[in-house]
């Protein structure tokens, strides 16, 4: 199983993306400001608990967490970020560097009330892949220059 998250340009230091899986869309992300500077180390241009983690393709799993429980979506090997997971909430404020899943978004945060039905929803599909001995992957994509 494939998820692929397309990030919009950040707005306020939030950065909402649209998350598809296998291609279909599926929910809304929020994650801080985009700070990546292509072909630098991660520790020049990261803000702790204010940066989206960096583009690129990471294995996903589902995980125990000691803050969001038993089954919690968790993105694997991302360079100069720890404990990543994908998980409710509705502003920046709420993801120090994780992506957030919510049904409905505004140009900068998740509607409030549509988190938790967004993270049922993926850890479901994620989950069902799982139990069929598929690896779940996830790219993710920084928004493209308009020239």
């Amino acid at each position: 199983m494939k998820l692929n998250i397309q990030r919009q340009p950040s707005e306020g230091g939030a950065t909402i993306g649209k998350l598809a899986i296998d291609g279909q869309f599926c929910c809304y992300t929020l994650e801080d400001q985009i700070r990546e500077i292509e072909g630098q180390p991660v520790s020049e241009w990261k803000i702790k608990g204010a940066t989206a983690i960096p583009a690129g393709e990471y294995r996903v799993t589902l995980e125990n967490s000691p803050r969001f429980g038993v089954d919690t979506l968790t993105i694997h090997d991302v360079p100069g970020f720890v404990a990543i997971r994908m998980h409710g909430g509705n502003t920046a404020a709420d993801t120090e560097g994780c992506p957030l899943l919510g049904m409905a978004a505004t140009s900068h945060s998740l509607v409030g009330g549509t988190s938790q039905p967004a993270v049922k929803l993926v850890k479901g599909q994620v989950k069902a892949a799982i139990d069929r001995g598929e690896l779940v992957t996830i790219e993710i994509n920084n928004p493209t220059a308009v020239a």
